[in-house]
């Protein structure tokens, strides 16, 4: 391990030390919960859990048989989707995710990300192959072109022989069934993916309570997406390893209530351990929405406390999860 790849192990188990302290919860035993609310996907007839484990997270467990602990109790617990990408651990996401799925395939909804971000539609089909490889599966439920970041992206996915051919490709093989586009940075390129009418079935972007240009994405995106009949999938509730829980700017049951009171199929959230699976569990399966004046509440509340540099370090230009340069 090196003294980077150190440094952000670290700051992970720390945020969860300080989310699994908010529910007390017990390592020991399994929780018992009520029946986690399922959504529908999109315009599709499918439904999927209203929240999905995330990969980048599990991937942080103590080990592949604690994080295979965790996926087992989430599926047993009525969680169906899981979350995951192509770059995240240079690879090792997918690899102890697929082993973690081993014999439970055919019970959950399984997404991941293709990080070619602009190099070509030959590149994303070998994306393709190499995931189905680690994740031990023929087929993926949901194929995201990922972390669309400048106009350049853009005019690249769909150009001939672009990343939109090659998602298009992979559907009509099978491979994939469901296809859409991730990003971190700007409402602005979202809204101009979804001007090209493709029909994408799925739209992921970050939503939370406390981010400033994630209300950009709420207010503006969501209502899009929902006119397109596009499922919308929300990410970064608590900012990407729970830095703001771990800082106190809101609750991680505050940060997922926010999210799921939304008009959204499912929000990503890691699940590090035991105790993060049961807290966000609990959270869901006794939803209480937020009121409208409790969410104008804690936007007010939480927006004064944020440091674009440490809170919400995914929206800038030069950051995509994962460490593409890594992997061949």
């Amino acid at each position: 391990m090196n003294r980077r790849t150190f440094i952000k192990s670290a700051g992970a188990a720390g945020a969860a030390m300080a989310i699994g302290s908010e529910w007390n919860a017990s390592a020991d035993e399994p929780k018992k919960y009520g029946p986690i609310p399922k959504r529908k996907f999109g315009r599709h007839d499918e439904q999927v859990s209203c929240i999905a484990m995330g990969g980048h997270t599990i991937a942080l467990a103590s080990s592949v048989e604690e994080a295979t602990r965790i996926a087992h109790e989430a599926i047993d617990s009525g969680l169906t989707f899981f979350d995951c990408a192509w770059e995240y651990h240079s690879g090792r996401a997918e690899e102890w995710l697929g082993k973690c799925l081993a014999g439970k395939r055919d019970k959950v909804f399984l997404e991941t990300k293709d990080c070619s971000h602009g190099k070509g539609g030959d590149v994303s089909m070998k994306h393709l192959e190499d995931s189905l490889r680690r994740l031990q599966t023929d087929h993926l439920d949901l194929w995201f072109i990922h972390s669309i970041s400048n106009e350049q992206e853009i005019e690249r996915a769909f150009a001939p022989g672009g990343a939109v051919e090659a998602v298009a490709e992979a559907k009509k093989q099978g491979k994939v069934r469901y296809i859409g586009f991730t990003g971190h940075t700007s409402p602005d390129l979202h809204l101009k993916m979804l001007s090209h009418n493709f029909p994408f079935d799925a739209v992921l972007m970050p939503l939370s309570a406390f981010a400033p240009k994630s209300h950009d994405f709420e207010d503006r995106v969501l209502p899009e997406l929902k006119k397109q009949t596009i499922a919308p999938l929300g990410m970064k509730s608590m900012g990407g390893q729970a830095v703001a829980v771990k800082d106190g700017i809101l609750t991680a049951e505050e940060a997922l209530r926010y999210c799921l009171g939304l008009d959204i199929t499912a929000q990503i959230v890691g699940m590090a351990t035991i105790e993060q699976l049961r807290g966000h569990m609990n959270t869901a399966c006794n939803l209480k929405p937020m009121t409208p004046e409790e969410r104008v509440a804690i936007r007010e509340r939480t927006a004064p406390k944020v440091d674009p540099k440490r809170h919400t370090i995914y929206s800038s230009l030069d950051h995509r999860d994962g460490e593409p340069s890594r992997i061949a």
